[in-house]
């Protein structure tokens, strides 16, 4: 067992997902109780249209925490995310249960053994399990994820990856977090590869959700995917 000053804090961003959240919070809920004691679920609802709030409103607990974001967008959201957190490590999860909750525990036991600032999770390594990834989506992905590794000169091979894990310390150093969508999951892995903060990359599993829409839409995001990828590289040269 970890000592009580190791604590966590988990980011769950979400917008019109009525149909997952409270699986999603009561399998969370279920898996980290039994390995990490000092935890705390930060919700924030994203202006969803539907219920999803008022679901989200039965959970909260002084471990569960329910935030309305004011600056509509996933940007948005993680900053208040951040802002609101208190725990020593912040890991952010999508709300379709998408990513792995004993992934979550792999996560935080290697960032706190190894003292790391972050730990990156890949899908796309020989150990990675990803399941109904769609094929036009994978393409893309490959493509814009291999060449932000080759201008970059990184090890890493899944920036655009939502799920990550931080020291909350080095998320606040990094700010300001200027991406308003989708663009924030890559803006802040390379921010800390750029600063050289110290970080691992291990192989994590992924698999498509299986109930409301997806909210990532490939024509509307990748003019911000581009901006996103041209001011970080302005940020890598002007510390170099």
């Amino acid at each position: 067992m970890y000592p009580i000053y190791m604590s966590l804090s988990i980011i769950i961003p979400c917008r019109d997902e009525e149909e997952n959240i409270s699986l999603t919070i009561k399998s969370l809920t279920r898996i980290i109780s039994k390995k990490i004691k000092n935890y705390e679920i930060i919700i924030v609802n994203d202006f969803s249209e539907d219920n999803t709030l008022n679901v989200c409103k039965k959970f909260s607990s002084k471990k569960i925490i329910i935030k309305d974001n004011t600056q509509k967008g996933l940007g948005g959201a993680i900053n208040l995310g951040i802002k609101s957190s208190k725990k020593k490590y912040v890991s952010i999860m999508m709300a379709d249960l998408s990513d792995s909750c004993f992934d979550l525990i792999r996560y935080y036991n290697v960032i706190t053994k190894d003292k790391l600032d972050a730990v990156l999770g890949s899908r796309f390594l020989n150990k990675s399990k990803i399941s109904d990834y769609p094929l036009k989506k994978l393409i893309l992905n490959r493509i814009f994820n291999y060449f932000v590794k080759i201008v970059f000169f990184s090890n890493y091979n899944d920036f655009t990856n939502a799920f990550k894990i931080y020291r909350r310390e080095c998320l606040n150093e990094i700010k300001p977090i200027v991406s308003e969508n989708f663009n924030v999951f890559l803006e802040i892995p390379l921010k800390m590869i750029t600063r050289k903060k110290k970080y691992k990359v291990i192989p994590i599993s992924w698999k498509n959700r299986r109930k409301g829409k997806a909210k990532f839409k490939i024509k509307e995001l990748s003019s911000k995917y581009l901006f996103t990828f041209l001011y970080c590289l302005i940020e890598k040269l002007l510390i170099k």
